[in-house]
């Protein structure tokens, strides 16, 4: 590699690095159910806000009363939990979100019938 192209990578890195460290810093916590945390009914609540790739959700709940699982589309949809879901139950979950749709329900029998789950897009 010669040292104009040495040059120009390190540039690139740089810049790269920047560009990471500017979405980090402008990424925004969100407080799921805002003052009535992850609970019954919470569903809709994510309706309207401007979600994008790397803000945080945090479920806040009393920890043994419900839990927060990843699922896609179908198991949101059937209120259903795979076998393997990545699963939550600190009372005090955060999760990152990624590019386009993400699910949540809470797991524990008829709680995301009653309402325990979103579905956040992120740009």
């Amino acid at each position: 590699m010669s040292e104009f192209e040495k040059g120009n990578f390190a540039k690139l890195v740089s810049i790269v690095g920047l560009l990471i460290h500017i979405h980090t810093a402008n990424a925004t916590d969100y407080t799921v159910g805002d003052s009535s945390g992850w609970a019954f009914k919470v569903a809709g609540w994510e309706k309207g806000k401007p979600f994008k790739t790397g803000d945080t959700l945090v479920f806040k709940y009393g920890v043994g009363h419900h839990n927060v699982v990843v699922v896609d589309k179908a198991s949101y949809d059937s209120c259903s939990v795979p076998a393997g879901a990545p699963t939550y139950s600190s009372g005090n979950d955060k999760l990152t979100l990624k590019k386009g749709p993400n699910y949540f329900i809470c797991g524990i029998t008829g709680h995301c019938q009653a309402g325990m789950k979103i579905a956040a897009i992120a740009a």
